[in-house]
């Protein structure tokens, strides 16, 4: 897959005038879902000596190889970027958000499933259900409001009491050992500044990512250690990074930048930035800020 890819922008590169061209490789995203634990001795699936240990470093040497190639192809006035839109880390387990809100009385069923069974396939007494949650590399959980779900019986003026007792409740969590992971549960309008349709009410990072979020009930256990999707050994991690050289752009380490800063930083390449267009910051602003 990879090699196609590259040949194909080997080939447009070559036989296409551009002013902006831009690459999308994911193989490097599912190697490290596919290989993870082979390769770091903190995983709890670790396997010291397997045949696959050397799989992700070889395949990051690969795509050196292959950026390499299309480097050879852009003179000194191109701006070149690599960038990643998250980084990533080892998956320790998953918590199992739905078998969660059963047990605590928060989601009903009609019938309890006799295997793991996904939320959209459960019988739900929806009359006596305040929240659901979806499974992922992070959870999103939803409450039964009254006047926007079809059976809603949550008071919008109970509303944010209930989520901040499902964010207390959940951020206190214990992992399998009885201590706390460190998860996190967000409000939506803290993380998005714009909101379309309806978003989910709880953002919930168990283990600050290092757990994904199964969301089968049926299970009967609060945490797993296999996947309810298929095998997996990696989970996102908030820190992605930013590679950038070319003319007008700042050089040396930074710390401070922010995913955001990606487009304004393209769109000021070409003079097409506007004050307050975007909430990111150009990075040729710490340049002339010198």
């Amino acid at each position: 897959m990879t090699e196609q890819r590259f040949a194909v922008a080997r080939h447009l590169l070559d036989t296409r005038p551009w002013d902006f061209f831009m690459l999308v490789e994911i193989g490097l995203d599912r190697m490290h879902h596919a290989f993870w634990r082979f390769l770091d001795p903190t995983h709890p699936r670790y396997e010291p000596g397997h045949r696959y240990r050397d799989v992700i470093g070889s395949y990051y040497r690969y795509l050196d190889d292959e950026i390499g190639e299309l480097l050879d192809r852009f003179d000194d006035d191109t701006v070149v970027m690599v960038v990643s839109d998250h980084g990533a880390q080892p998956m320790l387990g998953a918590g199992c958000v739905n078998e969660w809100l059963v047990q605590e009385g928060y989601l009903v069923l009609h019938k309890q499933p006799t295997e793991p069974t996904p939320v959209k396939n459960l019988d739900i007494d929806w009359s006596r259900t305040r929240a659901w949650g979806e499974g992922g590399y992070y959870s999103r959980l939803s409450l039964n409001v009254h006047g926007r779900e079809p059976g809603g019986i949550v008071d919008p003026a109970d509303y944010d009491a209930l989520r901040g007792e499902l964010i207390a409740r959940l951020e206190a969590l214990p992992g399998p050992d009885g201590t706390p992971i460190g998860t996190r549960v967000h409000r939506p309008e803290d993380l998005w500044v714009e909101r379309r349709g309806i978003p989910p009410d709880l953002v919930v990072y168990f283990g600050d990512l290092a757990w994904r979020s199964n969301g089968t009930v049926g299970g009967r256990a609060l945490h797993t250690f296999e996947n309810d999707t298929g095998p997996d050994d990696a989970n996102h991690a908030l820190d992605g990074l930013c590679i950038a050289a070319g003319r007008g752009l700042p050089t040396g380490r930074r710390d401070d930048m922010h995913l955001y800063d990606v487009a304004p930083t393209i769109l000021e390449c070409f003079g097409l930035l506007q004050d307050g267009y975007m909430r990111g910051t150009a990075m040729q602003a710490a340049v002339s800020a010198r």
